[in-house]
Order: structure tokens, then sequence, then C-alpha cells
């Protein structure tokens, strides 16, 4: 699917339900159809402070992440990526060095990525030897939109794994965002306090 591009619109906010306002942003992706983000899942049984994101569609498997809620998106620290519920493995240094250093690593499905952020805080790119998909939002915050663009042999699972992590918050993966995050890693290693 080299050089495939995709573009996720934001879809009008659903009612509050009991977790609070469902964001979602739905889109098409050429040769797969139909693909959507949508967070907090509705039918979470998790406890209220903790957040579930999901993307599924046409060919497209089921993708979750579970993590405490931040701003209304899940945390990277402890969070948990599942695949058609098969959970993957997650690892990352929160005081690595450079992009590659603070990159988060995943192993699901007999692959290994790497999720780093690229240009600034709006932009992300997921790689496995072979394949990659580069996403981009159209603001940090509150984006409209959230666009792709695959690499290589990138396929659905690719694809699916890139844009669930458009909705975790991954701010922590910059220098900046390392930085701002120290105080609060120190703090809850502390129990005693």
């Amino acid at each position: 699917m080299s050089g495939v591009s995709f573009e996720l619109h934001r879809a009008a906010s659903s009612a509050q339900g009991r977790k609070g306002e469902i964001y979602s942003w739905t889109g098409e992706v050429s040769g797969l159809g139909r693909i959507e983000l949508s967070f907090p899942t509705e039918h979470s049984d998790y406890p209220a402070e903790y957040c579930e994101v999901a993307v599924n569609g046409d060919s497209f498997p089921l993708v979750t992440y579970l993590g405490l809620r931040y701003l209304r998106r899940p945390l990277l620290a402890r969070g948990e990526l599942r695949v058609d519920w098969d959970p993957a493995d997650l690892s990352r240094s929160a005081y690595g060095w450079g992009r590659q250093g603070r990159a988060l690593r995943i192993q699901i499905k007999g692959r290994s990525y790497t999720y780093v952020q690229v240009g600034g805080k709006r932009s992300h790119e997921l790689t496995r030897p072979g394949a990659g998909v580069s996403m981009r939002r159209s603001s940090w915050n509150h984006p409209r939109t959230l666009s792709g663009t695959c690499s290589g042999a990138a396929d659905a699972l690719d694809i699916a794994v890139a844009v669930v992590l458009e909705a975790v918050y991954t701010r922590n993966l910059s220098a900046a965002g390392a930085l701002v995050s120290m105080p609060g890693r120190f703090l809850n290693r502390c129990n005693f306090l």
C-alpha cells in the first residue's frame, strides 16, 4: 500500500455517555474501506479514571488502547494495547535520549513496531521492517482531521495501530513533554508520601 493516503474527519460528538462526551473520526482507506476511531468507548466496564479508545472498520482488526485518563485521553504509562483481544507487549524509556530513545516499542501478532513523534507534537510515525504509517493531526488538542500516509507494505493492521495511537496522550514522546512529565513520574514512584 505504499503511497496510499487517507484522511479521517471528526464526526459530531455523540450525546454524553456515562464516561462523558464520545468523540469519533471516520474515513475511507483506498482498498480497505471504512475506518472509525472513537473514544472513550461507551461499553467499557473500566472505572471512570480509565479511558479506552478503539479503531474498527470494514477490513480492519479491532484495535483498542486502555490507560489512565489524562485530558480526556489514555496515558502511555501502564497502558494496554490489544488487537482482536490479543495483548501487545509495550515498552519505552521515559528518560531516553532523542526520538528513538523515547520511542514506544510494540510487539504484536509477530510484528515489531516503533512509534515516534516527528516534526512537532502533531505528527507521528509507526514503523516496522518494510512498512510504515505516518500520521498528522490538524491540531494537537482538538483535531478536525487525522491524515495518514502509508509506505512500503503497510496493511490494515499497521493502519489500525497507527490510528488508535492518535487518540492516546503521547506528548511525553518528545523532549519537552518528557521534561514536563518528569515531576509526575517521580511523585508516582514515591508511594511513601
